[in-house]
């Protein structure tokens, strides 16, 4: 399919002709699937763990038993394998909406609400009232009787009604009254939309929706302030503007009543200074309720997705924005080829699209057979993803038991440690650099069956004495041979393509001289030539000049630079020959 050239932009091609400075922009993973709670289909970013339990939950509860998604123990283990981010997207089943405060009321008017909050996650897990909290939904100690640790509950306090300010408290549900969980607290709201305390500029208004255009959807923001809580949004305000006259005394409203009296409840005043969220729609995935049991189908130990190939569509399509979404490599555990090809399809279709970040696949589900995974592998052709097998056992620590996963759930914090040691042009396997953090795997490999899956492009897991499970592989799912059906290939590839693309962005619409190219060369060479050092490249060799930008290619608005590099290879296969002499012989040099 020929390129199209039509808006300004960078547009870089790579050629594999292999077959038989600052340091690149730092990105760090993206994972797709079902969590517990947070935003559905929202590409959000996530520090640490402990930011991610925050913001989309652990653990649920389906036929009585504790269970963790696979997106949750893959996170852990890639922060506990030295991750520094993750973006993370949310996939559910159905419609969700998030969930609002209940009656915040004004000290003047029960019936009229200061402001109201609504959650920035989605689902009925953010549901802990029907409404108005009253005695029937809160227990003597303050807690909620719906109150979990998965959901919201809001506080206010510090109402001053002479400087018309007072304070915010977000808790966790399942707090109460003397032992209170505070998630975070705004100090010195204000319902003054001209005030710098204003309650939406404090909080923050904003939310999303997508639109689809040319077939790519996009993400929206709507409001005006950007959300400083992980937490909330203000989704309303009674605006009481100038609410100090010149004077210093408090304004009034049309009305002609005092400004104060529209602030919250202030204590030993009727209304309530504590209040729950209600009204939210979603449940994670499909569920039943029998004899007060909440069960969600097509989950159990060896499958807790529960989702569909169509369920993962729109999250998919919404990563291929490469202008706002930046990472390195992709998983979307609990979809495999064998049953769900069409989401692995979507996903290799990424990023390949993409160009930028690779895919570690999985081929089949739990306690399959050597002939399933190598039917599935043969299925794909690309160099942009990679497979691993077979499942393993990790340490669930939110479970505190022992749990079974598919490989991928483990492997991209196998290629963060990869890197924080390394770098992403060396192999992500081996001894050194590819130990999983892992208790066992499905069986131990032999030989022969290793030699049988990295026959078929899937890099086996090897359990070695002494060492344990081992990433002992890393070839793509690339069927042709050449140097780009290594990982370590591809992802130097992709490292090179970051950096010199945003390299290259400063200089679009920049005058096409002699000037404007030695500019990329200075930029663009010095770091080749670390990359070098660093043991990435055998050679390079870089051409800028009047030989490729021509009359021609002036008068189009093109500035065309060619990039020729030689990747370095690995030592896979470690040949050691030995030769028994008789005594007395002479050794020959």
């Amino acid at each position: 399919m020929a390129e199209q050239i039509v808006s300004p932009g960078v547009f870089q091609r790579e050629t594999d002709q292999s077959f038989i400075t600052p340091a690149p922009v730092e990105v760090g993973a993206a994972i797709v699937g079902p969590t517990v709670k947070g935003p559905v289909e929202r590409p959000t970013v996530v520090t640490s763990f402990a930011d991610y339990k925050n913001k989309f939950g652990t653990t649920f509860v389906s036929a009585s038993e504790n269970l963790e998604f696979f997106t949750s123990i893959a996170v852990q283990k890639y922060f506990a394998n030295g991750g520094n981010s993750m973006l993370v997207t949310r996939v559910a089943s159905g419609s969700f909406t998030a969930a609002s405060s209940s009656h915040i009321s004004s000290s003047n008017n029960l019936s009229v609400q200061p402001f109201t909050l609504t959650t920035l996650g989605e689902g009925s897990v953010f549901n802990n009232s029907t409404g108005l909290l009253d005695s029937g939904q809160e227990y003597t100690d303050g807690s909620l009787v719906t109150g979990s640790k998965d959901n919201l509950r809001w506080e206010i306090t510090g109402v001053n009604p002479l400087a018309g300010t007072f304070n915010v408290t977000i808790r966790r549900g399942d707090d109460n009254r003397n032992n209170k969980i505070v998630l975070e607290t705004f100090v010195g709201c204000s319902l003054d939309p001209k005030s710098d305390n204003y309650i939406s500029r404090v909080i923050g208004d904003q939310f999303q929706d997508t639109i689809t255009e040319a077939g790519q959807t996009f993400i929206r923001t709507k409001g005006e302030y950007a959300n400083r809580s992980k937490f909330v949004r203000v989704a309303s305000v009674t605006q009481t503007p100038d609410y100090l006259r010149l004077d210093g005394t408090v304004g009034t409203n049309g009305a002609g009543t005092s400004y104060s009296a529209s602030l919250p409840a202030v204590p030993g005043n009727t209304g309530s200074l504590s209040g729950s969220f209600h009204g939210a729609t979603g449940d994670n995935v499909d569920i039943t309720h029998s004899g007060g049991v909440l069960t969600f189908n097509n989950i159990s130990a060896n499958n807790s997705q529960g989702l569909l190939s169509d369920d993962y569509t729109t999250a998919l399509n919404i990563l291929k924005n490469t202008d706002e979404y930046r990472f390195a490599t992709l998983t979307i555990p609990g979809m495999y080829n064998k049953d769900h090809s069409s989401a692995v399809a979507a996903a290799v279709e990424l990023c390949e699209g993409r160009g930028d970040a690779f895919f570690i696949a999985d081929m089949v589900p739990y306690n399959a057979a050597v002939s399933d995974v190598t039917a599935e592998s043969g299925e794909l052709n690309t160099n942009f993803a990679g497979t691993y097998w077979p499942w393993v056992q990790v340490p669930s620590v939110e479970l505190s038991r022992n749990v079974w996963c598919p490989a991928s759930v483990v492997m991209q914090g196998v290629y963060a440690a990869n890197d924080r040691v390394a770098a992403p042009w060396f192999a992500p396997a081996g001894l050194n650099r590819g130990g999983l953090p892992v208790v066992r795997t499905e069986f131990k490999l032999n030989q022969s069956l290793r030699d049988t899956l990295y026959d078929n492009k899937i890099n086996p897991i090897a359990t070695f004495p002494r060492v344990g499970p081992v990433a002992y592989g890393q070839k793509t799912l690339q069927k042709k041979a050449s140097a780009l059906d290594r990982i370590n290939v591809r992802r130097l590839l992709i490292s090179l393509k970051n950096f010199i693309g945003d390299t290259s962005k400063n200089l679009v619409f920049e005058q096409n001289t002699t000037v404007t190219r030695n500019k990329f060369l200075n930029a663009v060479n010095p770091f080749l030539e670390s990359v070098q050092q660093r043991q990435g490249l055998y050679a390079f060799r870089v051409v800028m000049d009047e030989t490729n930008n021509t009359a021609e290619a002036i008068d189009r608005n093109q500035l065309v630079g060619q990039i020729f590099i030689q990747p370095t290879k690995t030592a896979e296969f470690i040949i050691l020959d030995y030769t028994i002499q008789p005594t007395g012989a002479t050794f020959n040099d």
